[in-house]
């Protein structure tokens, strides 16, 4: 190493007398700071420091001289840095090493007068006193600890263990008062407990106990009770648990207390006592507080009790939930359901199911809407029904069809399942005038057809049909709309055997200006008569019923009743009439006449009459039209198939013709007229650009024949122009499907056509 070279080498360095200047004063490339340069000299730093010498004294002034020194360096510690609590305990413990207590002591009150609620230095103070055997000094220098600093667990600790230690058991007995005056934290009541035990106090540790548990909570009361347990005394301990129970009370009562006092109980082989506990910690405890005594009661009555007990806690533990469900909001009628259901399926006592429905049914719903008490009211029908078949109390039964009555506003709205309900009670009580006067009230305060019906049924069941008559016309009177009550009306008459009445009453019936369903009635109208054989009479209602519509079902129904009844030309000449109605109706209707018809002529008629149907039915067409866009552009064009009717064809005049339609022929002959016009523009560009106008020419008339052709309305305005210069073949006019040919005639006058219209 450099070092040793330099030691081991005889040759002497000399440094030149001058040295030289520094020619590049630029700077330098690399840049080295301070820092680096210092930890490059520590890290290069070869020479190892020495330790100390040993100093070694060999009489009375050496050491004198050497503790003078030594005493001199922590002085000048202590005035640098005075409040450094180490550097007193360092000098004081030297002080201590060599034999001057006085001295050590010394420092210790001298750094106590510097910082005194410093706990470091009172427990070295403390402890080199003990170490020296001063116990008294330890004691003083204890007692004023605990006077200055009370709350410091560690000098009561020492305090305690030193007593103890020197075996003044008095002493730290006393100490421990001293403790205890000052209420601490349970260890040290432990402590104290702990250490009358080790010297067999236990009546003493019963009494630090009885003081110790009205300082803290219940499992200080629950280690009393163990400890008079384990101690053979049973009943003090039985006695610590319900002084316990009594001193936290209901409002702060807590549920490991009461399992570990049932617990106490089983071991003590009092199996009624400790299932009393636990059901008195689940009469006064919330559910959520008292899941641990369930568990625990459960767990008891497995181990003790019989089946019934055990079903008894489950539904313990389920009413519980449900009567915290409905703490917080007694409007959950499903919740009473649930809770009713429970009680009713475990056998329960009676007064306590009426109970909880007299609870269930009292909560009113707020608003006089009927949403809000669509399933509040179904409480009071299971009230009544339970009261009635459960518990056979009829008196009582009614006394909450009554009641339930007298809840519901009727002037807003009313039930009508309540007071048909309560009709039926009566009913099944042999009372039947008070079950008609029930529904007359009813009626009276708030008329439904649901309350008319069933009054009704009821007076059928009687063979009261006088009364029936009576509620029929009232109902009719209070709904004029309905067809179904015309309808049974109109029945009742008929079973009854007036049929004049029930033909009266369909007609009245008929003549409403508003029916919800008038396809019924008439139907049933003409069932009626169908019924009786008044053959004239249904055709009689077939022409009234076609002067107010013109539907495909009534001509077709109308048809179907003649040939019933085997009027076969009457049924033609219906048909007939029907195809000539039906002209301007879609096709649709108009195929299934004809399909109807042929049908018929096939099963009924003749070939002539057969062949002649089959002349009327429609050709079928593949036509095209243009598709828009969702937001109006052109799409491009789609096939759909139309129907083309011979009777149409016939028609040529204008006037005669009932399925032309003027506004979409003048539609096409403007598109018509717009192309052609297009078509001009665009020769006329191309003959400026010096472009042959024949080739233009042969080059764009396919192009205007083809969106001529591509329009479906093309060929409906050729032929209105054909029938106005008197020429042209009708059936030239109608563009078939592509299983069709078009013959080289047709082709060349269509084009004639066209240039004519250009």
């Amino acid at each position: 190493m450099p070092a040793m070279d330099f030691e081991s080498s005889n040759k002497q360095i000399r440094l030149p007398k001058k040295a030289e200047r520094v020619k590049n004063k630029a700077a330098a490339p690399l840049q080295i700071t301070a820092e680096q340069l210092l930890r490059e000299a520590k890290e290069r730093e070869l020479e190892i420091v020495p330790r100390a010498p040993r100093v070694r004294v060999n009489d009375p002034e050496e050491a004198a001289e050497q503790a003078r020194k030594k005493r001199k360096e922590f002085e000048d510690n202590i005035r640098k840095n005075r409040n450094q609590i180490a550097n007193w305990i360092k000098y004081a413990k030297w002080e201590e090493s060599i034999g001057e207590i006085e001295r050590s002591r010394s420092v210790f009150e001298r750094g106590l007068d510097v910082d005194h609620r410093n706990i470091t230095i009172w427990l070295q103070y403390a402890e080199m006193e003990m170490r020296n055997k001063q116990i008294n000094h330890a004691r003083n220098i204890w007692d004023r600890a605990v006077q200055i600093l009370p709350r410091a667990t560690q000098f009561w600790l020492k305090y305690t263990y030193m007593e103890e230690l020197v075996e003044n058991i008095p002493g730290a007995r006393q100490v421990f008062e001293r403790w205890m005056e000052w209420e601490p934290n349970e260890q040290a009541w432990q402590t104290y407990i702990n250490f009358e035990l080790r010297y067999k106090e236990i009546d003493r540790a019963r009494d630090i106990y009885q003081r110790f548990l009205h300082v803290h909570d219940y499992k200080n009361w629950v280690r009393y009770a163990r400890f008079e347990e384990r101690f053979g005394y049973a009943g003090n301990a039985r006695a610590a648990f319900e002084v316990a129970v009594e001193f936290f009370g209901d409002d702060n009562l807590d549920e490991q207390l009461l399992v570990q006092f049932a617990k106490f109980e089983e071991r003590q082989n009092e199996v009624e006592r400790a299932r009393a506990i636990y059901q008195y910690g689940l009469d006064r405890l919330p559910s959520s507080k008292s899941k641990g005594i369930f568990d625990g009661l459960a767990l008891h009555e497995k181990k003790y009790g019989e089946r019934l007990r055990i079903e008894n806690v489950i539904l313990s533990k389920r009413k519980r939930k449900y009567e915290d469900q409905l703490a917080q909001n007694s409007y959950d009628y499903d919740t009473w359901f649930d809770y009713v259901n429970l009680l009713m399926n475990e056998q329960v006592p009676r007064e306590d199911v009426e109970d909880v429905y007299e609870r269930a049914i009292a909560n009113i719903p707020p608003y006089e809407e009927k949403r809000y008490w669509r399933r509040y009211i179904y409480l009071w029908i299971y009230y009544a029904v339970y009261e009635e078949l459960d518990c056979e109390d009829i008196e009582r039964a009614r006394d909450v069809y009554k009641a339930c009555l007298e809840v519901i506003p009727h002037k807003q709205f009313t039930f009508a399942k309540i007071w048909i309900m309560f009709s039926q009670f009566e009913i099944r009580q042999l009372e039947l005038t008070q079950a008609r006067k029930i529904m007359g009230n009813a009626i009276g305060k708030c008329p439904k057809k649901k309350l008319f019906t069933s009054y009704i049924d009821m007076e059928l069941r009687f063979r009261e049909f006088d009364r029936c008559r009576t509620l029929y016309e009232k109902l009719v009177l209070f709904a004029p709309d309905n067809s179904s009550t015309w309808i049974k009306f109109a029945e009742l008459e008929s079973i009854l055997g007036d049929v004049d009445r029930a033909r009266a009453i369909f007609n009245m019936a008929i003549q409403q200006p508003a029916l919800d369903m008038p396809e019924v009635l008439w139907k049933a109208y003409i069932d009626f008569e169908i019924e009786q054989e008044e053959n004239d009479h249904v055709r009689r209602l077939y022409e009234t019923l076609l002067e107010r519509t013109n539907h495909i079902k009534v001509w077709i129904s109308w048809t179907e009743f003649e040939i019933r009844i085997e009027a076969f030309d009457k049924a033609r000449a219906t048909f007939k009439r029907a195809n000539d109605s039906l002209e301007t109706s879609p096709a649709e209707e108009r195929i299934l006449l004809l399909d109807a018809w042929l049908e018929f002529e096939r099963t009924h008629g003749s070939e002539e009459q057969k062949e002649a149907v089959e002349k009327l039915m429609p050709k079928r067409v593949k036509k095209r039209r243009p598709i828009l866009a969702e937001d109006g552009t052109d799409a491009g064009w789609e096939e759909y198939f139309d129907y083309i009717f011979p009777q149409d064809q016939e028609l040529n005049s204008e006037s005669n013709r009932p399925g032309f339609n003027k506004e979409e022929a003048s539609k096409v002959s403007f598109k018509l007229l717009e192309a052609a016009r297009l078509w001009r523009e665009k020769q006329a560009a191309q003959k400026e650009n010096a472009i042959p106008a024949e080739r233009d020419a042969e080059s764009e008339l396919p192009s205007i024949s083809e969106q001529l052709h591509g329009n479906d309305d093309y060929e409906a305005v050729k032929r209105a122009r054909k029938d106005d210069d008197g020429r042209g073949d009708e059936d030239s006019d109608v563009e078939m499907s592509s299983e069709d040919d078009i013959d080289e005639e047709e082709e060349s006058q269509r084009e004639k056509d066209e240039s004519g219209s250009d």
